[in-house]
């Protein structure tokens, strides 16, 4: 068919964000329920356009994307990097409250809201690729390669840490990783956890001490003292997200059957994963968590077959992003981590989020289609 060669990439990774869509289209038009009551008088339709607009917009940043060679990313990431800043800058100096959330977190551009922190994650991780290349040969020196390496990881952790501490805490385990295949010296990578320990224990007395800096700690010692006590009164959540896996089975209530997605407050976004289980039961879960796996081989074959260190670098920082976080929010759904606030990539509601996976994507199929000749092999017909 001719439109298939407007696409340009890993066909395979194609289809799995196609399928992940399709999914999240059927489940957010089912999970939004909850909302639906508390705001617009039981219209779920709405939620189900305005997630479609979304989808719209990040297959098409994707696609965009995917076209463009890798190689223009690698000196436009220092750009789009400082962007990052700005406007993680602008949320913090006058942010707007979302759905609850820290205002910190939140900007509105032309009509959409925006987590600033989701850009500035990605941009972070391409920089972070083009430095340890740009630097190879200062990467032996930890005062040499203190400012192009650790400094922007620094910086981006401390910036977002105040108002999203899950979002800091997977930046900084996927930039260590980034470093540690870029073959960044252990004692750098030491001195870097250590940084990392002694600056969340310093921000945890700040914060203590002078409380209106931050009013996140409070949360997040909630969530915590939850996990550990299950007799917790914050169990609220996690407790419905149970009993809907529990309900669900092996096979499901059925499409749009799920009960607990009237009682869970983030069954669209955060605990969409349990409203999947109750629905279409531990077959439709276990789908789902075969998708994100098979993302993950591509991913990984991807960087194994690219013959350049800041492509390779780049697709294991992007590709580890948004399966890690996936696997995050799923495992707080079945309880086997406290909430976090992490959505499942290209399922759960949401636009930045949304965005910024396809715009991952979008980067990885570019670097897949520079690696791609008429004989190879990665999925593509000989």
């Amino acid at each position: 068919m001719k439109w298939v060669n407007y696409i340009k990439g890993d066909k395979y990774i194609w289809a799995i964000a196609i399928l992940l869509s399709l999914v999240s289209i059927v489940l957010v038009y089912s999970s939004s329920s909850h909302l639906a009551f508390a705001f617009k008088q039981g219209n779920t339709f709405s939620f189900l356009v305005k997630h479609l607009i979304h989808l719209g917009i990040g297959f098409f940043i994707m696609w965009t994307l995917s076209r463009i060679p890798f190689k223009y990313f690698y000196n436009s990431s220092i750009l789009i990097f400082g962007l990052a800043l700005i406007l993680v800058f602008w949320a913090m100096s006058g942010g707007e409250t979302i759905g609850g959330a820290n205002a910190s977190r939140w900007i509105r551009i032309a009509g959409f809201t925006f987590q600033p922190s989701e850009l500035a994650k990605l941009a972070l991780f391409v920089l972070l690729a083009r430095n340890l290349v740009h630097y190879r040969d200062k990467l032996h020196s930890f005062k040499k390669s203190f400012f192009p390496i650790l400094g922007p990881v620094i910086l981006i952790c401390t910036l977002i840490l105040p108002s999203n501490f899950s979002t800091a805490a997977i930046i900084f385990m996927i930039s260590f990783l980034i470093m540690f295949v870029g073959r960044y010296s252990l004692k750098s990578l030491g001195a870097m956890i250590l940084i990392g320990l002694v600056s969340l224990g310093l921000f945890y007395a700040t914060v203590t001490k002078f409380p209106n800096i931050s009013n996140r700690v409070g949360t997040w010692k909630a969530r915590i003292e939850s996990f550990t006590d299950k007799s917790s009164e914050g169990n609220y959540q996690v407790n419905h997200a149970k009993t809907a896996i529990a309900r669900g089975g092996l096979w499901g209530k059925g499409p749009g059957k799920s009960v607990q997605k009237y009682f869970l407050p983030q069954s669209s976004s955060d605990f969409i994963f349990a409203v999947i289980v109750e629905e279409y039961g531990v077959v439709g879960g276990f789908f789902v968590i075969v998708l994100y796996l098979l993302l993950l081989f591509r991913i990984l074959r991807i960087a194994r077959k690219s013959d350049d260190d800041f492509a390779m670098l780049m697709t294991i920082g992007l590709g580890f992003s948004i399966v890690s976080q996936a696997f995050i929010n799923m495992s707080v759904a079945v309880n086997l981590l406290p909430v976090t606030g992490q959505t499942l990539p290209l399922i759960s509601a949401g636009g930045s989020s949304v965005w910024m996976t396809c715009a991952a994507i979008g980067l990885i199929l570019s670097i897949s289609n520079s690696i791609v000749s008429p004989s190879e092999s990665l999925g593509y017909e000989k």
